[in-house]
């Protein structure tokens, strides 16, 4: 009997190491710049002008508010709209972006949906009258 869960263990363990899974060392830097091309690729996503609306949180603890002004290799700007002071930040120095600006894609689709729902309850209203 010991000899059979023994076999099965060994047998388990070889299995383990066949198809384990590899593990792939970052440094600390690369994770950063990863991060940071992100950052930079969700940004220019976003876009320029006074539609394109941030809440940005800098990895010293600031936060600012505003709209991206402009996009640049490495950094983007902020500006503070009740105050006009344009900040510039480099894409490193952020722990997080938060934006909001819907492309005109998204706003056609919205009003088709809600003129599609209009419609839809007209026709249910309608025919049960």
């Amino acid at each position: 009997m010991f000899k059979k869960y023994l076999t099965t263990i060994l047998a388990v363990m070889v299995l383990n190491l066949a198809f384990g899974a590899t593990a792939f060392a970052t440094t600390e830097g690369e994770k950063e710049a990863k991060f940071a091309e992100k950052v930079k690729t969700n940004v220019t996503k976003l876009g320029t002008g006074k539609d394109a609306r941030v809440e940005v949180k800098l990895k010293d603890g600031t936060k600012l508010k505003g709209y991206v002004s402009q996009i640049n290799e490495g950094s983007f700007v902020v500006v503070n709209e009740k105050s006009g002071a344009a900040t510039e930040i480099p894409y490193p120095q952020t722990k997080q972006v938060k934006g909001n600006n819907l492309t005109t894609g998204a706003k056609i689709a919205i009003g088709v949906g809600i003129v599609l729902l209009v419609i839809a309850i007209a026709a249910i209203v309608g025919r049960d009258q």
